[in-house]
C-alpha cells in the first residue's frame, strides 16, 4: 500500500502529510477543500498526465516560487518500502521528474511498481462524449497494465502531427519524408492497436466473471480506425496519401479508433442508456480494470465522489467488490455517512482549505 504520503506546494496543499493509511482511505470535506487535489497528486505516481490531465505549471501552488513535490512509500508487511517521488522544478515548469528510492528515474518506471486506476465525475459523460475521450480512457487503462503503452501513444501522435503538417503544406511532400514518418506511425500505431485490442479482450474476460447485478454488465468492442494490423495500416497510409492531402489530415489510423460499449442485458448502446445505467457500467469497467491492474503489482484505485451518486444497494455492492479487489482504495466525499458500512475499517481524513487532519 501507499503510505507516508507528502504533498508540497501542490494545488492548495502547502505541506500535507498522510500517514498510517489503510486498505480503505476516506478524504472528507466540503467542496473545494482539496480532496480531489490529493487524488490528483496520487495519480501522478504513474505514467501519464494524471486524472485532470492538467499542465504541470497549473499544479504548483499559487504564488509559490518553487515547483511542487509528491512523495509516498510503497510497501507491504515487513518488506522494505520503496520510496516514489515526482516533482517539478521552478525553472522548468513544464518538465516532470521522477525519483525511485532517491535515484533519478522515469514516469514509465513508476508503472512497473504501481498500477493506478481512477473514476471521477468528469468521466460521467464518457459514453456520450467524443470518441477521443474514449480513446484516452482505453489508453490510460492500457498503460496501467503495460507502462510502455504511453510511449507508443506519444510517439504515434508526434509522427501523426508531422504527417499532417506535411500534407497541409502548399508544396507536395517528398515521398521519402512520408515513407519515414509512416514507418514510425506503423511501428508505434501497430503497438497501440495491439495494446488496445488486448486490453478490451482482457477486460471482457474479467467482466464475464463479475455479477451482472446490481451493476449493469457492459459489452465492450474495440473498433479500429480502418486498419487492425501494422501491415494494413502501412498500406492504408500509402494508399490514402492523395485523399489525405486533399483533406489536409490523416483519415485512417488508431487516432480514429472507437470503443463501443453496450448494455449487455438490454442490448442498448451505452450512449442511449439511462444516466444510472451509464454510471453502473462505468463502475463495472473500473472495478474489472482495477482487479486486472493489481495482479503482480501494487494496485491503487482513486474514486472521486463515487458513493454520493450510487443508490444504497449499488453502494454496498461497490464496497464488497472493492474489498475483494486487493487494491488500496482512496475515496472522497462531503460527509462520512455514505461510507458508514466501511468506516470502521478505513483511515479517515478531514480536509479543509488544503489542510488534512486525521479523524
Amino acid at each position: 500500500m501507499l503510505d507516508r504520503i507528502s504533498l508540497t506546494r501542490f494545488r492548495n496543499h502547502e505541506a500535507t502529510e498522510l500517514g498510517g493509511t489503510s486498505r480503505f482511505n476516506l478524504l472528507v470535506g466540503e467542496n473545494g477543500a482539496g480532496k480531489t487535489n490529493v487524488l490528483e497528486a496520487l495519480s501522478l505516481l504513474s505514467p501519464g498526465r494524471g486524472l485532470r490531465r492538467a499542465a504541470l505549471a497549473d499544479m504548483v501552488q499559487h504564488g509559490a516560487d518553487e515547483g511542487f513535490g509528491i512523495g509516498a512509500s510503497l510497501g507491504a508487511g515487513e518488506e522494505e518500502p520503496v520510496r516514489l517521488a515526482t516533482y517539478s522544478e521552478s525553472g522548468h515548469p513544464g518538465r516532470r521528474k521522477v525519483r525511485i528510492n532517491g535515484a533519478e528515474s522515469t514516469a514509465t518506471a513508476l508503472g512497473e511498481w504501481i498500477a493506478l486506476t481512477w473514476l471521477t465525475p468528469a468521466m460521467d459523460g464518457l459514453f456520450t462524449g467524443p470518441a477521443a475521450d474514449r480513446r484516452r480512457f482505453v489508453d490510460r487503462m492500457a498503460l496501467a497494465l503495460d507502462p510502455s503503452h504511453a510511449a507508443h501513444a506519444a510517439r504515434y501522435e508526434a509522427a501523426l502531427r508531422e504527417r499532417n503538417r506535411l500534407l497541409s503544406d502548399d508544396r507536395p511532400p517528398e515521398s521519402g519524408w512520408l515513407d519515414a514518418i509512416e514507418t514510425q506511425m506503423v511501428e508505434h500505431g501497430g503497438r497501440l492497436i495491439a495494446g488496445r485490442a488486448s486490453l478490451v479482450d482482457t477486460l471482457m474476460a474479467r467482466i464475464a466473471h463479475m455479477p451482472s447485478e446490481p451493476f449493469a454488465r457492459p459489452a465492450l468492442t474495440y473498433a479500429p480506425g480502418g486498419a487492425d494490423t501494422p501491415e494494413a495500416l502501412s498500406q492504408a497510409l500509402f494508399d490514402g496519401r492523395q485523399r489525405d492531402r486533399a483533406a489536409q489530415r490523416t483519415l485512417v489510423g488508431p487516432h480514429r479508433d472507437e470503443l463501443e460499449v453496450v448494455h449487455a442485458a438490454k442490448r442498448v448502446p451505452a450512449a442511449q442508456s439511462s444516466t444510472g445505467e451509464q454510471k453502473a457500467m462505468l463502475v463495472a469497467i473500473t472495478l474489472a480494470h482495477a482487479a486486472l491492474a493489481a495482479q503482480g503489482r501494487a494496485g491503487v484505485l482513486l474514486l472521486d465522489e463515487v458513493a454520493a451518486h450510487l443508490d444504497p444497494v449499488r453502494r454496498a455492492a461497490l464496497f464488497d467488490q472493492l474489498a475483494a479487489s486487493g487494491a488500496q482504495v482512496w475515496m472522497t466525499g462531503t460527509e462520512v455517512g455514505p461510507f458508514d458500512s466501511i468506516a470502521d475499517d478505513a483511515a479517515i481524513w478531514r480536509v479543509s482549505g488544503g489542510a488534512v487532519e486525521r479523524a
